[in-house]
């Protein structure tokens, strides 16, 4: 479940997706096995190995790719994510979202 965003971002997130695009999106988020964050991004794209690429050119494993269908993604979590929203210029989920 996503929590601080609006239906408007999710449906943006998901037609860039759906379009092949790289997609980012930012949202509260907890999950027990990493009680230390409280947020993640999604990148997405539906094109597989431009996403596969991404993942490899950022210094990530792309076997972390969740495959699910029609919105393949890769969960940024903790240093890395704060690292790659800086390195594309998303300053705005960076203030937002409180990310250092």
């Amino acid at each position: 479940m996503a929590f601080g965003i609006s239906k408007q971002e999710l449906q943006q997130w998901k037609l860039k997706v759906k379009q092949g695009d790289i997609a980012f999106l930012t949202h509260y988020w907890y999950d027990k096995r990493f009680p230390q964050f409280n947020t993640v991004t999604k990148v997405g794209c539906s094109d597989i190995h431009r996403l596969q690429d991404w993942c490899i050119s950022n210094g990530l494993n792309p076997d972390y790719i969740h495959y699910r269908l029609p919105y393949p993604h890769f969960d940024l979590i903790g240093p890395k994510q704060a690292e790659l929203l800086q390195k594309y210029n998303l300053t705005d989920h960076i203030t937002r979202f409180d990310l250092k």
